[in-house]
């Protein structure tokens, strides 16, 4: 059985596709699964992690009133970064992810674990909300494993 990283290096040579990510909380973990997977500079164009606010609004446009109204780990952001990097990178699909790795940070709201996803073509977006559990660690990569999947499941539909 293949990996995600690897599944994802199959669809998106079938479909010519470039992909570019904009990371916050998975930390360029993402980035370094696509690029595990000899050949990924056929499709992959590169990624921005992003930790912080300044960091997201200078390099990805995020919007400043975004984030004062919903935060950093939120739908709307997670919207704005993945539209962010496909104008940054000049892809073809992005995905994002904003959230808390925790240990702290979590809030009732917004729990350790909360990551928010976003996947786009520049037309649509599909965003996804998920709260992981685990370790620091196991909620970067299970964040990561998910958003690699997320993208496969969006370019299906293309």
């Amino acid at each position: 059985m293949s990996s995600p990283e690897e599944s994802i290096a199959v669809i998106l040579r079938e479909k010519k596709l470039t992909l570019a990510i904009a990371e916050s909380c998975t930390g360029g973990r993402i980035g370094d699964k696509i690029t595990n997977v000899p050949g990924s500079s056929d499709y992959f164009l590169g990624s921005a992690v992003t930790y912080s606010n300044d960091a997201k609004m200078s390099i990805l446009n995020v919007k400043r009133k975004s984030l004062e109204r919903f935060g950093a780990v939120s739908e709307q952001v997670a919207k704005e970064m993945a539209l962010g990097a496909i104008r940054a990178f000049g892809s073809d699909i992005a995905v994002s992810t904003t959230g808390i790795a925790g240990p702290t940070g979590g809030s009732k709201r917004k729990p350790v674990g909360l990551v928010w996803f976003a996947v786009t073509d520049g037309k649509r977006v599909r965003t996804d909300r998920e709260i992981f559990v685990g370790s620091r660690l196991d909620i970067k990569e299970a964040a990561s494993i998910h958003a690699i999947n997320l993208v496969i499941e969006f370019v299906r539909t293309l």
